[in-house]
């Protein structure tokens, strides 16, 4: 395999606590594969993130269904005015997933930017609130009612709670339907979540998860709605996610299909290529992507990345 390619850039908005992204872009005899688990993950942890590239580079993936999917905007937790902005520049996505339970944001701050993407959206569209694990149970559903109040009906809250019984909980005593990130990318047994009852729909990663097959079969035995999502990569990262997606019978929530939660290249402020994967007409499409415009990392984080690399690989 030719060397590895380290990309590092800023991103256009502060998100998960980062304000840039970096990675390894991987080369094999079937294309590009992207290898870039967040420093807070051991190495451990990362042996999945690393055989979902290689599985990319070397194999490639399975055949596509569709040629594109739909997909989501996803919105930081930004204030009314600008997650408004984002959802009119999205590219034409009807459906928007809003980050919520940021630290040191109120309620009232939530319900305004969930208002916003409402209004920006339209009555047509569909609104989904993320808050990454952040609440307890009953913060969980007294925010869910205010929320879903404001969205004028929530599609879904994901990950609204850490643990599996609590996650079953709030699906329980919730009006709002429950999907599963978290406790199925970070579980040891994926599918337990499924068993528990504790979601309507599973969000799948394909680093995360060891790649796009090991996620088809994860749908496949969990039997319930999937949507396939990012994990903030760049666009060869995201090419992987948007070939799992196709590869899945289409899945729909009340018949709306279910779109993917893969719009998230304008978050980055350089791509690691020049026709990077963005939305157009609410969809992206299946396709290759060539990285051609690699914003180069520095010394220190190249250095730290091909360690990293290298650690990992030691553990397969």
């Amino acid at each position: 395999m030719p060397h590895p390619v380290v990309y590092s850039t800023a991103l256009r908005t502060r998100f998960r606590g980062l304000d840039r992204r970096d990675g390894v872009l991987l080369r094999g005899d079937a294309g590009w594969g992207e290898f870039s688990p967040f420093w807070d993950y051991d190495d451990a942890v990362s042996v999945p993130w690393l055989a979902a590239a290689r599985e990319a580079a070397e194999t490639g993936y399975p055949a596509a269904l569709r040629p594109r999917v739909p997909v989501n905007v996803t919105v930081p937790a930004v204030g009314p005015e600008r997650a408004a902005e984002i959802v009119r520049a999205s590219g034409g996505c009807t459906t928007a997933k809003i980050k919520v339970a940021e630290p040191g944001q109120t309620l009232a701050d939530e319900v305004e930017r969930v208002a916003a993407v409402r209004e920006a959206l339209g009555p047509g569209g569909h609104v989904r609130v993320d808050a990454n694990a952040a609440w307890d149970v009953d913060t969980a559903i007294s925010r869910l009612a205010e929320l879903d109040r404001a969205a004028g009906g929530l599609q879904y809250a994901e990950q609204p709670v850490a643990g599996v019984e609590d996650l079953a909980e709030v699906r329980r005593r919730s009006g709002v339907r429950i999907a599963a990130d978290e406790s199925v990318r970070r579980a040891e047994d994926p599918l337990r979540v499924a068993r528990a009852g504790a979601a309507d729909v599973l969000v799948l990663k394909v680093q995360p998860l060891g790649g796009v097959r090991a996620c088809l079969r994860i749908a496949e035995e969990a039997g319930l709605p999937v949507v396939v999502s990012s994990a903030l990569e760049s666009s060869v990262g995201l090419a992987a996610g948007v070939a799992l997606a196709a590869a899945l019978p289409e899945h729909t929530l009340d018949g709306v299909p279910l779109a993917a939660g893969l719009a998230t290249g304008h978050l980055l402020e350089d791509d690691v290529t020049s026709d990077p994967l963005l939305p157009a007409g609410g969809h992206l499409p299946v396709r290759p992507v060539e990285p051609d415009a690699v914003p180069a990392a520095d010394d220190e984080t190249r250095a730290r990345w091909l360690a990293r690399l290298e650690s990992v690989a030691a553990l397969r």
